[in-house]
Formats: C-alpha cells, structure tokens, sequence
C-alpha cells in the first residue's frame, strides 16, 4: 500500500563512539529531511562513558513537517 500523505514529524536516533562522525551523520540527516519537506524541531544529545574510559556518543533529533 502507497501512503501520498505528508510526513509531520519524525525521529532519527543516532549512536557512534566519535563526535565528529555523529556531527557528519546528523548533517547529511538534515539534508535528506529538508528535501521532504521536514526541519529540525529539536535535538538531544548525550556521552555515555563506560567503566574502560571508552566514549558513546548518542543524539535524537525531531524533525517537523515544514507548513
């Protein structure tokens, strides 16, 4: 089944052990969702550290249909 309706919001999760990579991977995210119509209503990031010392880095973006 083909849905024609508008998307009006949408969440991405994203999850990489290196800041500058989440940076690249919410940014080409963004471009994507533009081209749908959808912008970024909000952004929640977090670093998660292990017992090791070893970093995780963690965002969830919303996106909004654009009116």
């Amino acid at each position: 089944m083909i849905h024609t309706g508008f998307i009006e919001d949408k969440v991405e999760f994203f999850e990489t052990k290196n800041l500058q990579t989440l940076e690249k991977q919410i940014a080409t995210k963004i471009e994507q969702n533009q081209a749908i119509m959808l912008s970024v209503n909000h952004v929640s990031h977090q670093v998660l550290i292990d017992p090791v010392g070893s970093k995780l880095y963690t965002a969830v973006v919303h996106f909004k249909g654009k009116k």
